[in-house]
């Protein structure tokens, strides 16, 4: 079994929440080959060879983040480590680049025979929305087969960190989907 773990990161949740899902594929199936990579390397090839494919990515205003959201993000951070340096918190490599939006629109379609799921991390407040729904959407429209409800993992703040048990939860969301 091949599994692909896509993702877009800013600061590194949820990338950690991505590792972590592969971790527990890797658990529940020791015969499994996972790839868990950033969306900007995430090409036709890798993803079209995938026995089941997780898609995720940070909630932004709500849903999905775009380009916009990136910058506004990137900006909003910096100019919080300028008031507050001992709350930096690092940029992901390549956050400035493409994101899912963009990935998807480069995404070829299936049958409808591969098995897919979404996952985001988000905050825990009111209204905050959820990426994962809008993900697991597109993914149903380029043909993919879902085989979990779309799954969120919550951050103490917009930038994060995790909070604590979230890498244990995704771990074990990993292992049920594999």
């Amino acid at each position: 079994m091949r599994v692909v773990i896509v993702y877009e990161s800013l600061f590194g949740n949820t990338r950690q929440v991505a590792e972590a899902i592969g971790a527990g594929v890797r658990e529940a199936r020791p015969d499994a080959t996972v790839d868990c990579v950033r969306v900007d390397k995430a090409d036709r090839e890798r993803v079209g060879s995938a026995d089941l494919l997780i898609v995720g990515g940070p909630t932004h205003m709500r849903g999905m983040p775009s380009g916009l959201s990136r910058k506004i993000g990137l900006q909003s951070e910096k100019r919080q480590a300028e008031d507050e340096p001992e709350r930096r918190h690092e940029a992901e490599e390549g956050a400035e680049g493409p994101g899912l939006r963009d990935w998807f629109h480069e995404l070829l379609r299936t049958r409808g025979d591969v098995p897919a799921a979404a996952f985001d991390t988000r905050g825990d407040f009111r209204l905050a929305g959820g990426a994962a729904p809008a993900i697991a959407r597109r993914l149903r429209v380029h043909g993919y087969r879902l085989v979990a409800e779309p799954e969120g993992f919550i951050t103490e703040d917009a930038e994060g960190p995790l909070r604590e048990g979230e890498l244990d939860r995704a771990k074990a969301w990993g292992a049920a989907l594999g």
